[in-house]
């Protein structure tokens, strides 16, 4: 099984900012949503055999919770966290650290139709951040059959994989919001991956709602 995870929550996330690169720890309720995301996958006797982190602190810092709550399955061994660039969130370049509720016009333009509109000059495409999220998982299609792995990343690269998992979304994953520490899985065997489902909601701490209120989704 492959099971994937937005990290909990940090203080730009809070102040709706765009983080990107940006390496920001989580605040107290991020470490409180990985905690309790830990605990909910160990209540359903999920058993984690690694865990692939992106090496920005609040995908790290989400994953060593996770593995405190899910030791306790593996009693016999350390769950392994090991870390990948390929993970990292969008680079927005220049417009890291603005508001949602402040972006420059082509910024609007953007958010308002990821699949029609490019990014911005200066900042990664979707296309690269699909093709990178593709590469990785290619690297680990073969151990995903064979291991129960979580990933902990970003919200635009968790997006990228299930993009490049989901061949006929036509860009949908862009267009949906992804909650601190919500979690898909995806059935894993023999080479073959499936699409990815939810398997828990995230957070939202009314970012959704207000996001929906500027980009008129």
């Amino acid at each position: 099984m492959l099971y994937m995870i937005r990290h909990g929550q940090t203080a730009r996330n809070k102040d709706m900012l765009l983080q990107g690169r940006s390496d920001l720890p989580l605040n107290e309720t991020g470490i409180r949503q990985a905690r309790e995301a830990g605990r909910r996958l160990r209540e359903s006797g999920i058993r984690i055999d690694e865990i692939w982190s992106s090496p920005l602190q609040r995908a790290m810092q989400t994953a060593e919770i996770l593995r405190e709550e899910l030791q306790g399955m593996s009693p016999d061994r350390e769950i392994p966290i090991l870390t990948d660039e390929r993970l990292l969130e969008i680079d927005y370049g220049a417009y890291e650290g603005l508001g949602f509720g402040s972006l420059p016009p082509e910024m609007l333009t953007f958010f308002e139709d990821f699949v029609h509109n490019p990014a911005p000059e200066g900042m990664e495409s979707l296309q690269a951040v699909v093709a990178r999220a593709g590469d990785f998982i290619e690297s680990i299609r073969e151990r995903a059959g064979e291991k129960n792995i979580l990933l902990s990343f970003h919200a635009i690269i968790m997006k990228g994989v299930l993009e490049y998992l989901t061949p006929d979304s036509g860009g949908s994953y862009w267009y949906g919001f992804l909650g601190n520490c919500e979690v898909y899985a995806a059935e894993t065997g023999n080479g073959h991956i499936d699409v990815p489902a939810r398997l828990f909601a995230g957070v939202s701490d009314g970012i959704a709602e207000r996001m929906e209120e500027i980009f008129s989704y």
